[in-house]
């Protein structure tokens, strides 16, 4: 049975791109939003030595971002309330090609099962605020491969991409908005 909830949007893109900055604003706005779940995941398993990590067991790694992101769309999917996600269930699959995974029957069914709004806001490569950390260590070609992947990713799978324009946060957030006319 299809899960189909207009009221989740996604915003995604390549890492160091703005996402997270992005949904901080549209928080500050009053708007609810919900973590990537890469960086806990990660942070999580390097603070208690496991191996699920992108460097280490990438096929681990990424059924538990599956899992995780599959369990928060359940969790709200009760709402109605508008929500953004700090990526969605495809990003998983956009990891999983990017990396050269072969992709996973839960994950082709979790794709097809648990569907966002149709409309997801992708944030390009920027070369101007991409930075490194210690949980972030692709480098700035990674992240633009990233962005392509996922605009490829989300597009095969019915989603329609509206790239978010390179500009400071507060009218990125704008546009955001001005897209879904609130």
């Amino acid at each position: 049975m299809i899960n189909h909830k207009t009221n989740f949007y996604i915003i995604t893109g390549g890492p160091g791109v703005g996402k997270t900055t992005l949904l901080d604003e549209l928080a500050r706005r009053g708007y609810h939003y919900v973590p990537e779940v890469a960086r806990d995941i990660i942070r999580q398993q390097i603070a208690t030595g496991g191996d699920a990590l992108p460097w280490a067991d990438a096929r681990k790694y990424s059924d538990m971002m599956l899992s995780r992101s599959v369990d928060d769309f359940v969790r709200l999917s009760v709402s109605d309330e508008l929500y953004f996600f700090d990526r969605g269930i495809p990003d998983t699959y956009g990891y999983e090609r990017l990396i050269g995974l072969d992709m996973s029957e839960k994950l082709k069914e979790a794709v097809a099962i648990y569907r966002y709004n149709p409309v997801v806001f992708i944030l390009p490569a920027w070369k101007e605020i991409y930075e490194t950390d210690s949980e972030r260590k692709q480098d700035f070609e990674e992240a633009v491969a990233t962005y392509h992947v996922m605009t490829e990713i989300y597009s095969e799978l019915g989603y329609t991409p509206v790239e978010v324009p390179t500009l400071p946060v507060k009218e990125r957030a704008d546009f955001v908005l001005n897209q879904l006319g609130i």
